[in-house]
């Protein structure tokens, strides 16, 4: 295929400083490529939270008794609960639906004592929606139908002297304001791998909260969904559609906001790195463009005056520009696509950098290896970033270049 005249201009251009655009070209791909690892890597965080968020017992999705976003009270209840849960299961996209009832309680052992959150739950359906709960190191997990029973965390166990088959004594405030007791054995012991989360993990039936606390039925239910990248927001508009007015169809980052905010200030954070090394590769391609048109001054002046048009030499430095692009814009993603390949594939390990700290948070429990996202996605957004900043930076240049003075240019005492 032929080239046109201000591609071969261009290219020959290039190929006469060959260090400066192989300079060029390695700003490109680095800048590039390091904007790719960033970026895939903060859409891997968001999705690793989501995950973790999910996996952990808050859900994709929850359905809450009208209010309890605004009051967050344990004591609101869903009505009917029977109906919602059906309709839930049946929803296409939902994977899993297990109901919850919670309320505050003190647990107690000799002289011993505690506070937790009382998680009342379905045996039957919270190990397929609750990863933790498949942790359970010593003893068993509930067992369906059964009551009078509780699974604890292995911290909680330490602190209050209790083991497999122990009595815990439970107390919590009922309806009414009235006071609420009963003894529990210990059936299972869990180890998360936090001690944040095993200092207050509590699971009982619900037939027990609702003896505990007078109040039937349950708080919410807990909705997992096939796909949630890219159809939970249209699953939870399907969904509030059918409830309507009886209940609330929350997000995960309505149940978790800590940690939907601290997913959000680290996408922040990489929109900005993502914006300076643009800029800084702008500035970069833009100076070694300039400076280059200053050199071609007096070549400029010539193909002016041979009656080369200024649309034909601004042409000519955007192709300039575009070339520069193409070629860093490939190599970044050689480079950027690796990296993230690998970081995909084999994760980063944070565990060292935190030396032993906690890795739950509210009551999720996050894992120390960290994986990037990697897709077709990469290769888009490597053309615009290159593309973008070279065509962008060549602007200037080429107004000069278009701007010069055949006579000025071609004094002989220059």
């Amino acid at each position: 295929m032929k080239l046109s005249i201000a591609s071969r201009y261009a290219w020959r251009s290039l190929l006469r400083h060959r260090r400066r655009t192989f300079l060029s070209v390695a700003g490109i791909a680095i800048g590039c490529a390091v904007c790719l690892f960033v970026v895939g890597f903060v859409r891997g965080e968001g999705e690793m939270m989501l995950r973790a968020a999910a996996a952990s017992g808050a859900g994709h999705l929850r359905i809450a008794p009208p209010g309890w976003r605004e009051t967050g009270e344990n004591r609101l209840r869903l009505d009917p609960w029977e109906d919602l849960l059906a309709l839930a299961a049946e929803t296409p996209g939902v994977t899993v639906a297990t109901p919850h009832a919670r309320a505050e309680a003190l647990l107690a052992m000799g002289t011993r004592t505690a506070g937790v959150s009382l998680v009342g739950v379905d045996p039957a359906r919270e190990p397929q929606a609750n990863r933790l709960v498949q942790r359970v190191t010593e003893g068993r997990y509930l067992a369906p139908g059964e009551t009078g029973t509780t699974v604890i965390g292995h911290a909680l166990a330490d602190r209050l002297g209790v083991g497999v088959d122990d009595l815990l004594m439970v107390t919590t405030s009922g309806q009414g304001g009235e006071m609420g007791s009963a003894m529990l054995k210990v059936v299972g012991i869990v180890s998360t791998g936090s001690r944040l989360l095993d200092d207050t993990f509590c699971q009982v039936s619900l037939a027990d909260v609702a003896q505990l606390t007078g109040y039937e039925g349950v708080g919410d239910i807990t909705l997992l969904v096939d796909d949630p990248q890219r159809r939970l927001d249209a699953i939870r508009q399907r969904l509030a559609a059918r409830i309507g007015q009886r209940a609330e169809v929350l997000g995960w980052q309505e149940v978790v906001p800590e940690l939907a905010a601290g997913t959000e200030v680290d996408a922040t954070w990489s929109r900005l790195i993502v914006g300076v090394i643009t800029l800084v590769v702008f500035f970069g391609i833009a100076s070694a463009q300039l400076a280059a048109a200053l050199e071609r001054r007096r070549e400029f002046a010539v193909l002016s005056a041979l009656g080369m048009k200024r649309g034909r030499m601004v042409g000519i430095m955007l192709t300039e520009g575009l070339l520069l692009g193409s070629i860093g814009g490939l190599l970044a993603l050689l480079v950027g696509a690796s990296l993230t390949y690998l970081s995909a594939t084999y994760g980063i390990d944070f565990s060292g950098m935190y030396h032993g700290a906690d890795m739950g948070i509210s009551n999720i429990l996050i894992d120390p290896i960290m994986y990037s996202d990697f897709g077709w996605w990469l290769v888009p957004l490597a053309l615009l970033l290159s593309l973008g900043a070279t065509m962008l930076s060549s602007l200037y240049p080429a107004w000069y270049a278009v701007r010069t003075d055949p006579a000025e240019a071609l004094r002989v005492d220059q």
